[in-house]
């Protein structure tokens, strides 16, 4: 691999992954579980906040280990097992999911745009393709264009932001923390959080990254605490202008809350302003799962752990790029958006990524009391504190997605489980 990523194509890559069309809907979903204006600012806070002290116990790790992302933490720490099964997952569900509901959304806006509904599935499957192929050109142009569209896309939500904030419309309340319809705190807080948190979801993926960074000891942490810092007052502030310009009642349940701002604010651009938006951030949202996912067949063939290794394991020499990792994602991509099944796949990996993510953050503490004399240039704040902090998140959303989702979560830990027959052969073949 060229480390050729600097700190800012990172940390564009992050936001570009984390931010994307959920922005513009998930607060009518928000709204509608807590039934409260101020509950649904506070528990975008409080997922902001759980998602930080993730990032920093995590950062620590990545700042510690000198290896190529999240899965060689996991090796790293508890086998080569753990890693395999994170990153087998990542590759046939995971990665392709996420860029393909993106994809898939970006084809229904930009058919809806030109009044043609039927071009919604060429346009996702081209937009995929274009991406794959602006990938192919290298490591150093695709995170160059990342980072240009992860600007972009922000405009349009620091335009809502900055006139949302001086508009002289004043609907919400601090004080309104009362949940209506005699819904009960704990529910309300809970349900409302548990979507919340899921809008954070993807952050883990940038450290796919780790062996394209110039410097990822120094460069990863900062990528995460930045990153996450940098979502939260976005997701936040976003949230605010839309509850402060409009009624709650119009946003309870409201999947056009950020249309329906954005005319306020703007007249009749506004609306063209949300779907230029919406159009921005799935295209950068695609490609930043697209830069992060092929890389994770290319990191479990170092150790020839995948069918065809010796393929998976080689980058481009000039370009830097794991062609047949790229080629993977793409194909079961493609297949995903044909089938229009990804939101399925996605809600059954909800489970094993976070039960991953909980590993993740374990790695923290494991290290410091087995490997005491490691170099850590980026130590967690207010240790232990954080870490229970961010495993308390993790284990909400376990125990929430088990209650909610229960066959789901089932079947997906059954998807990941399919990959212990190749980790077996494998392993057996390498000695």
């Amino acid at each position: 691999m060229k480390k050729e990523i600097t700190f800012a194509q990172g940390l564009a890559t992050l936001v570009g992954s984390v931010i994307g069309a959920g922005v513009f809907f998930k607060i009518g979903t928000i709204s509608h579980q807590t039934n409260s204006a101020g509950l649904t600012i506070f528990v975008w806070l409080l997922a902001g906040f759980l998602s930080l002290a993730s990032g920093l116990t995590i950062a620590e790790v990545a700042a510690e280990l000198p290896v190529n992302g999240s899965i060689q933490y996991l090796e790293y720490t508890y086998g080569s097992i753990w890693g395999f099964l994170f990153g087998w997952a990542q590759i046939i569900v995971y990665f392709p999911a996420e860029a393909g509901a993106s994809s898939s959304i970006f084809g229904t806006q930009a058919s809806n745009l030109f009044g043609n509904k039927i071009a919604a599935l060429p346009i996702s499957l081209c937009m995929i393709t274009f991406i794959f192929l602006t990938n192919l050109l290298g490591t150093k142009f695709s995170s160059k264009l990342q980072s240009i569209v992860t600007v972009i896309k922000v405009i349009p939500l620091i335009l809502i932001i900055i006139f949302g904030l001086m508009a002289p419309e004043q609907h919400f309340s601090f004080t309104s923390f009362a949940s209506k319809n005699a819904v009960p705190l704990v529910t309300a807080i809970s349900g409302g959080l548990l979507s919340a948190l899921f809008a954070f979801d993807g952050w883990v993926s940038v450290t796919n990254l780790a062996g394209d960074l110039k410097n990822p000891q120094k460069d990863m942490a900062k990528i995460l605490i930045w990153g996450l810092g940098i979502v939260t007052a976005i997701y936040v502030l976003v949230n605010f202008v839309f509850l402060k310009i409009l009624p709650f009642n119009s946003i309870f349940g409201n999947q056009n809350t950020a249309f329906n701002t954005s005319i306020k604010l703007f007249g009749n651009m506004g609306g063209k302003l949300v779907t230029i938006g919406i159009l921005i951030s799935c295209y950068g949202a695609a490609n930043a799962f697209m830069l992060t996912g092929m890389r994770a067949p290319y990191i479990l063939a170092q150790n020839n752990l995948l069918p065809f290794s010796k393929k998976f394991k080689q980058a481009n020499k000039k370009t830097g790029v794991p062609v047949w990792g790229a080629v993977t994602i793409w194909i079961i991509t493609m297949l995903m958006i044909s089938l229009g099944n990804f939101d399925i796949l996605t809600d059954m990996l909800v489970f094993v990524m976070w039960f991953f993510t909980i590993m993740l953050t374990l790695c923290q503490p494991v290290l410091r009391r087995r490997k005491p004399n490691l170099k850590r240039p980026f130590k967690v704040p207010f240790y232990p504190i954080t870490p229970i902090i961010a495993l308390a998140g993790g284990i909400f959303i376990i125990i929430m997605t088990i209650i909610n989702q229960f066959w789901l979560s089932l079947i997906g830990s059954g998807l990941t489980a399919l990959g212990l027959p190749i980790y077996f052969y494998k392993k057996k073949q390498n000695k």
